[in-house]
């Protein structure tokens, strides 16, 4: 059994900012990429920012200057890093990652959300 918890999210105003983290626990063998995606009321799904296991990035044109993510392979966690935040990020944050199990293969493992709320 494998999990991904989030915390980290909540209410804040336009221009300030919020760490994200994400846990991943369980039957783990090795954690392969990770990243984060978000869900806005009525919109869909959408990559926020992804991050290998050896450290290379890839950001969403629209957080790329404000969101950074890295990861510490050690705590099987990733972060977000998000300031200068905007109205228009306000949405659920999903955790991502593809991870190999001791008996599973490679499969992508989803968290539960956190709302990030930001008021103008």
């Amino acid at each position: 059994q494998v999990q991904l918890v989030e915390s980290g999210g909540g209410l804040v105003q336009a221009g300030g900012s919020l760490r994200l983290s994400c846990v991943a626990s369980g039957s783990i063998f090795r954690v392969n990429a990770m990243g984060w995606y978000r869900q806005a009321p009525g919109k869909q799904r959408e990559l926020v920012a992804s991050i290998t296991s050896g450290g290379s990035t890839n950001y969403a044109d629209s957080v790329k200057g404000r969101f950074t993510i890295s990861r510490d392979n050690a705590k099987k966690t990733v972060y977000l890093q998000m300031n200068s935040l905007k109205p228009e990020d306000t949405a659920i944050y999903y955790c991502n990652a593809d991870i190999t199990g001791w008996v599973r293969p490679s499969y992508d493992y989803w968290g539960q959300g956190t709302q990030v709320t930001v008021s103008s």
